[in-house]
């Protein structure tokens, strides 16, 4: 899988933008289903361990894209999402997201980019022989570069990108409300070492 210097760029900025996880697909060249050379975000809500794209939001892409000209192996089959950690490998979330939302697609990438650079790709192929397996990243440095375009980034990733509100008394993530001293480790001594 490559990427176009734009659309590397482009990604490493909504990446970094915010303090979430952001996603959206991949806008492949018409001769090379893996080469990425925009990405897109749709209308989501999102926190530090999930994206939920709008229904909606996503209806609306896949018309837009087709009234562009392009097919939907173009646009509708490399997911790209950031973690806002250091680890790139996919969460539970992520896994049953890719099975649910692309499962029934010929073939599909699930691609991960954590905030300290770090990536993770792997290609499914849902028809013929079906399998799996991870794929190698790489920019392609040989493709055009028009530049970057932040002003126009940001006006995207604030247009789509919506940060899930923290409600009084309910955990961020699953980790908030996990007493350490209780939940972790055990008053029995020997159970405790093992945990340790």
């Amino acid at each position: 899988m490559r990427f176009s210097p734009t659309a590397w760029a482009k990604l490493l900025f909504l990446r970094d933008y915010g303090d979430t996880e952001v996603g959206g697909f991949g806008i492949a060249a018409s001769t090379d289903l893996l080469l990425v050379q925009d990405l897109q975000l749709v209308k989501q809500t999102c926190s530090l361990v999930h994206v939920a794209f709008d229904d909606e939001a996503v209806a609306n892409f896949f018309d837009d894209q087709v009234d562009a000209g392009l097919r939907p192996e173009q646009f509708g089959r490399i997911w790209i999402h950031t973690h806002p950690g250091a680890c790139p490998e996919p969460s539970p979330t992520d896994e049953a997201t890719f099975e649910r939302v692309f499962g029934r697609s010929d073939w599909a990438v699930m691609f991960i980019l954590a905030r300290q650079g770090r990536s993770y790709a792997r290609l499914r192929m849902n028809s013929g022989p079906t399998f799996e397996c991870e794929i190698p990243v790489r920019r392609d440095y040989s493709e055009l570069f028009p530049g970057c375009d932040p002003e126009c980034w940001e006006e995207e990733y604030l247009t789509n990108v919506h940060p899930e509100q923290r409600q009084p008394g309910r955990p961020l993530s699953a980790f908030d409300g996990f007493d350490w001293d209780a939940d972790w480790f055990s008053d029995d001594p020997d159970l405790e070492g093992d945990l340790l």
